[in-house]
């Protein structure tokens, strides 16, 4: 069964997304990140320098640019909504969204994390998301955040 999990109530999305990454990856996950061109910069930039003791190796996948092939088998991959967004290539189970917007397809993912702040229009936006999700008979799974 394919799951949403809903992770609300954060105050800053990117650190928060960080710390889940960071977490997956040490787990063996491969998964996608999606979101606005700008917010993925910004992770980019982020996952640089959140913890000076580790790196998470992701790689940002700009669209209408090819990703090196010696690149494919990065953990975490950055890739902006869109159709002219590079595909992920090979197998990817978890989707990480921090966009305004529904990803296309969430079904293709066993799990999908909706990271969504406590700003009162981000939640707005997450409450949209969490009905079409149940519209599309996904199994929904809320995580208060508590930073």
């Amino acid at each position: 069964m394919n799951t949403v999990e809903f992770h609300h109530g954060t105050s800053d999305k990117l650190a928060y997304a960080c710390r889940l990454l960071r977490k997956a990856y040490r787990t063996g996950a491969r998964l996608v990140v999606t979101g606005d061109a700008a917010t993925l910069k910004a992770l980019d930039r982020q996952l640089w320098v959140f913890d000076d003791q580790e790196f998470v190796p992701h790689v940002l996948a700009t669209p209408g640019q090819d990703v090196p092939t010696r690149l494919h088998d990065t953990p975490v991959w950055l890739a902006p909504h869109g159709a002219d967004a590079p595909p992920a290539p090979g197998e990817r189970s978890i989707l990480v969204n921090l966009g305004p917007e529904m990803p296309d397809h969430p079904e293709r993912y066993q799990r999908l994390f909706e990271i969504v702040s406590s700003a009162p229009h981000d939640r707005q936006l997450g409450r949209q998301r969490w009905k079409r999700y149940e519209a599309l008979g996904l199994h929904i799974q809320p995580h208060e955040v508590k930073t």
